[in-house]
């Protein structure tokens, strides 16, 4: 089974909201959308449900023309951020719900139930009520019910959003070994790269209303198409610096360097180069290395890592270093850049480079 958008278009009052969308999904595969907030991930949700109709373009389900198949026709489920669960029913009949309204036999509803809700280990709270449940027993619940159709596609928009951090790693686990073992298309929606690369078979990057990339997660995020794609796969973001190939050296604002032999097939011309923040380094890494003083800006301490911005007169750059680490705002020190981990892209944004692995330094 697939799913199948072709060159799908939604405007509303005039807006846009997804431009020229094409993508094919397949049963079994976990399928994350990563984009920003109001970047159109649910817009498209809601157009692969039927909830909405795509101005232009069409949606397939196996081949099938769903286009114009209203939500009520279609073996669709969908989970939301809040806890969207019958107040008055419950746990057992929340889930219930959607096979009682398929008139499924009382036998079965009661094996599908039960089931269900022991997969996500929730079996002993078929007797409460939501009120009666913590947060991640009503998004458990909410999920089972969405779950226990067995539907073609299940779309979830962002569910794992108000859990705290450990539910949340708890859940994603579970998802991932729920779905590999389905005969189901499953979308999840994410702003959070780590979370796209921890769930994900695949990752589709969208941007204001447009798909940038899609593939398979790890393949996305090591071999960014385009500096959007690039800047938007990480977290931190990927630094990105403007700089200009003048025959063999490489010009960065004021600042001129030999162009490294890593850059060397470069034509002339203006570049953006990409590092991300895990690549930097605050000692020498290699031959190929850029040396750039710079002062810090701010230290942000998160667990066990440090996410350091620093700037001098040519640039901005936050590098994301493992451990804690004890710096002041102004103080001015030395970080390396390099070059093997560098990309490429030209002035219009594509890729036209990758990074190379250095015959100095390790991997």
């Amino acid at each position: 089974m697939s799913l199948t958008l072709e060159h799908i278009e939604r405007t509303v009052s005039g807006e846009r909201h997804i431009t020229d969308a094409s993508l094919t999904l397949e049963s079994g595969t976990f399928n994350v959308l990563l984009g920003h907030t109001l970047a159109g991930k649910t817009t498209l949700m809601r157009l692969m449900a039927g909830l909405d109709s795509p101005s232009h373009g069409r949606v397939l389900l196996n081949g099938r023309d769903m286009t114009g198949v209203p939500v009520r026709q279609r073996n669709v489920s969908m989970v939301y951020q809040q806890f969207i669960n019958y107040p008055t029913l419950n746990v057992f009949d929340n889930i219930a719900s959607p096979l009682k309204l398929a008139k499924v036999p009382k036998r079965d509803i009661a094996r599908r139930v039960e089931e269900t809700a022991g997969m996500l280990h929730i079996e002993h709270l078929l007797g409460r009520y939501p009120q009666e449940l913590s947060g991640g027993q009503q998004q458990r619940t909410a999920m089972a019910r969405a779950l226990v159709k067995d539907a073609d596609l299940v779309l979830f928009d962002e569910p794992l959003v108000n859990l705290d951090y450990k539910l949340r790693e708890e859940l994603r686990l579970e998802m991932r070994k729920l779905f590999h073992s389905r005969n189901t298309i499953a979308v999840y929606a994410t702003t959070e790269p780590g979370e796209a690369l921890a769930l994900g078979d695949t990752t589709t990057l969208i941007h204001e209303g447009r798909i940038l990339q899609s593939g398979p997660s790890d393949s996305v995020y090591h071999h960014p198409e385009t500096a959007e794609a690039a800047a938007l796969f990480g977290e931190p973001p990927i630094n990105l610096l403007d700089v200009e190939v003048r025959g063999s050296e490489l010009v960065i604002d004021r600042t001129t360097f030999p162009l490294p032999t890593t850059l060397a097939t470069l034509e002339e011309g203006r570049y953006r180069l990409g590092i991300r923040p895990s690549h930097l380094g605050l000692a020498p890494m290699g031959d190929d290395d850029l040396e750039f003083r710079v002062a810090v800006g701010v230290a942000e301490i998160s667990g066990s890592e440090t996410f350091l911005h620093v700037e001098n007169d040519d640039l901005e750059l936050v590098l994301h270093l493992g451990g804690i680490h004890d710096f002041h705002v102004d103080d001015e020190i030395r970080v390396y850049v390099p070059c093997h981990k560098l990309f490429a892209f030209d002035d219009q944004g594509a890729l036209v480079r990758s990074p190379t692995r250095s015959p100095n330094v390790p991997e």
